[in-house]
């Protein structure tokens, strides 16, 4: 690290904190020559995937058109921020740790349901909806169906477990 005051390259680093609204360290360091202290923050660098959307065109990843369509989902739902933040954290994670250097739109739709499908029933229907482009009520019907059933069997699957 260079220091800004008399450009050395030798530092040393003071005190280290972690500040976790964004996920950044902050260093205090003393240049070994003039003596000055300075702060710096260091913030991993995420190299996040394109994105191919439907109609084959690339977009870079965007954690703002990510966080809207789930927020938009959620609307008006007892789900907190925290929980938001947690979803979205899983889904950047996610999409850095598949190795991919571009994920369709459709995986990352799917990824998007899988998390509110566990979150709240009602977003992901919501979502869905929008996604798979619901033409009439009855392919809300057949998404709710399916909802229906899945719970059932993961009751039945709990109740067996604790017997």
């Amino acid at each position: 690290m260079h220091c800004p005051f008399c450009s050395r390259e030798a530092t040393k680093v003071i005190d280290s904190r972690l500040i976790r609204e964004n996920n950044q360290t902050r260093r205090r360091r003393e240049c070994l020559r003039c003596k000055e202290r300075f702060t710096t923050y260091e913030t991993a660098e995420l190299t996040l995937p394109r994105i191919i959307k439907r109609d084959g065109r690339r977009a870079l990843f965007s954690e703002a058109k990510l966080r809207a369509g789930i927020v938009r989902a959620l609307e008006k739902r007892p789900v907190s921020v925290e929980q938001i933040e947690t979803l979205i954290a899983r889904l950047i994670r996610k999409a850095t740790t598949s190795g991919e250097r571009e994920i369709p739109s459709s995986q990352m739709g799917e990824w998007v349901m899988e998390e509110l499908h566990q979150l709240d029933q009602v977003a992901y229907v919501r979502f869905a909806s929008v996604y798979r482009c619901f033409q009439d009520i009855n392919e809300f019907q057949r998404e709710i169906t399916k909802l229906t059933r899945h719970d059932k069997r993961t009751k039945k699957r709990s109740r067996t477990r604790k017997a």
